[in-house]
């Protein structure tokens, strides 16, 4: 597999930009683009909030692992679910078409930027604070991640231009 045929799988945080750091780092690598949070909702014919709200977040975090050990995507930018890390066997899937990119943001910038925590259909505990939340999955994201990009007071282009880079000195580094 070469560098322009393999996939960059972003993870982290809800608010941490994966979406959006995804459509505009496929458009400057000439990839598709994937959102598992749609291809859940579109899957199950829900919103996630009304998969949380009707059947549990357990029932989320179960549904999100199926759709992503469905996924057979090389040369995509994938933007997971902040709560995919929580599956082991979905990682290890992934990890099989590409770098895995963990998108680290402070939790006082996450703080900042969501505005609907208790509606955005996020698979958490009931009544689990963003605190909590940031916690309990910051040690998963740098577990399966293969490259950190620190996102602390950089813009959307930074991003990009960082995990270009990052990921390219991966792909060279392994082939050294």
């Amino acid at each position: 597999m070469n560098q322009f045929s393999t996939s960059l799988i972003l993870i982290g945080m809800p608010g941490a930009g994966k979406s959006t750091i995804g459509v505009l780092l496929a458009k400057s690598l000439a990839k598709d683009f994937i959102d598992t949070d749609l291809s859940i909702q579109l899957e199950y014919n829900k919103t996630l909030q009304d998969i949380v709200d009707s059947e549990g977040y357990l029932t989320l975090r179960a549904y999100e692992e199926r759709v992503l050990l469905k996924m057979h995507y090389a040369n995509h930018v994938i933007a997971t679910g902040g709560s995919a890390v929580y599956s082991e066997k979905a990682m290890h899937h992934l990890r099989q078409f590409g770098q895995i990119i963990f998108l680290d943001v402070p939790l006082a910038e996450l703080k900042n930027r969501i505005k609907d925590f208790d509606t955005r259909g996020l698979a958490r505990k009931p009544n689990q604070s963003l605190e909590d939340l940031f916690d309990e999955r910051h040690a998963l994201y740098q577990r399966y991640a293969n490259i950190t990009i620190d996102c602390s007071n950089k813009n959307q282009e930074q991003v990009i231009a960082e995990i270009i880079y990052e990921e390219a000195e991966a792909y060279t580094a392994k082939d050294a």
